[in-house]
């Protein structure tokens, strides 16, 4: 009797998973070995990692990655609260976390429409302060909390998400304040808190050509006035579509052609459908939960697990590519269980978009991963 088709399918893909199921992580190769000789590869930790209150997340992460960014807490709200006082418990923990165990530390970020108290830009009256006051106030937090860590963490995200999808710079209270030129001013400061730091440019959804254009012509305006850049960072909110292998291709050559580096800062593949209407990362935007939305609750199906893997083996293929031109990739999140995309855009869904599940243990997505640096040394 002849096996039906979706069967069959069913059959082989149960077998790629015990394949890739077969070996125990403690067995397998480690991502920061395997990937030694190409680029540094990390993990953004949230404030229960650092404080290592969640060991085996904690686990992973000294085991498997050699750069460190952190989610949320050294962003403006976060560290710098109110204007007479800066947290900096949670941010010292996680520069000792980095230090103690050598890895590159990097600093998630300093100047962001997103997450800032408004108090940065009104005054006690709740009008808006003078382009000269906020400059004063970007100004000290920059010293204060770069300089605070001052050969400790390595490399700044300077500035976040300054772009509109079209390329054009974001209506922000930075840009309605200060003018275009804040820009510059949050990398000068920040190189004078401390010059041997990294300084990045970081953005999303960049592969697409409108957007990254307007990146490119950022960049280069800023390089052609004296501004220390040194890389561009491209986040790496995928799905299982976007971007496609010409659109990452592309994106990487255009941007190594401005001789910066590049780094992939916040690498995650969405499996889950896309509300109607939406695309990007902006982080302000929430849709309501339908159940259509959220299919995989119970679970990922073995057909998606395979999916995933296939998707993060093309990307990484685009990546070793281009890997002398890549300084990091950074996952961001350590397990499917913390991924912020359990509640972007939709609060309350189930995402499974990295490569370790919600208890831990690597999917077939890590082994893909891995078997594409060797298929790289075997060209």
């Amino acid at each position: 009797m002849k096996m039906k088709k979706n069967k069959l399918t069913s059959l082989m893909v149960a077998i790629f998973l015990l394949s890739i199921f077969s070996a125990d992580l403690s067995a397998q190769d480690k991502l920061k070995d395997v990937f030694k000789d190409y680029f540094l590869i990390g993990a953004a930790l949230n404030r229960d990692q650092i404080f290592e209150k969640d060991l085996p997340a904690a686990k992973i992460v000294n085991e498997q990655f050699n750069t460190i960014s952190p989610e949320n807490i050294l962003k403006w709200g976060e560290v710098h609260p109110q204007p007479d006082r800066y947290n900096f418990e949670a941010a010292d923990r996680y520069v000792d976390f980095g230090s103690r165990n050598g890895m590159f530390v990097v600093g998630h970020n300093l100047v962001w429409h997103n997450q800032t108290p408004k108090w940065v830009f009104q005054d006690k009256k709740g009008n808006l302060v003078s382009r000269d006051e906020l400059l004063k106030r970007l100004r000290e937090h920059i010293e204060t909390v770069v300089g605070r860590y001052k050969g400790k963490i390595k490399g700044w995200d300077v500035v976040n998400e300054a772009l509109n999808d079209d390329g054009s710079l974001r209506q922000t209270p930075w840009l309605k304040i200060i003018g275009e030129d804040y820009l510059a001013k949050a990398f000068e400061y920040a190189h004078r808190a401390d010059p041997a730091a990294e300084l990045y440019y970081n953005d999303y959804s960049l592969e697409n050509e409108p957007k990254r254009r307007g990146a490119i012509a950022l960049i280069k305006k800023l390089l052609a006035q004296g501004i220390p850049i040194t890389a561009v960072g491209l986040q790496g909110h995928n799905n299982l579509t976007f971007p496609t292998v010409e659109q990452q291709d592309a994106t990487l050559s255009e941007f190594a052609a401005l001789g910066i580096k590049i780094a992939i800062t916040e690498l995650d593949v969405s499996v889950l459908p896309d509300p109607e209407g939406f695309s990007g990362a902006e982080v302000s935007l929430s849709f309501e939960m339908k159940e259509k939305l959220n299919p995989y609750k119970n679970g990922l199906p073995a057909e998606i697990q395979k999916k995933l893997a296939d998707r993060y083996a093309e990307l990484f293929a685009v990546y070793l590519k281009h890997h002398q031109d890549i300084d990091r990739i950074t996952f961001w999140n350590v397990t499917d269980k913390e991924s912020w995309l359990n509640n972007f855009p939709v609060r309350g869904r189930i995402n499974h978009p990295l490569l370790f599940d919600r208890q831990g243990k690597p999917k077939p997505a890590f082994n893909a991963v891995i078997e594409s640096v060797k298929a790289d040394r075997r060209k």
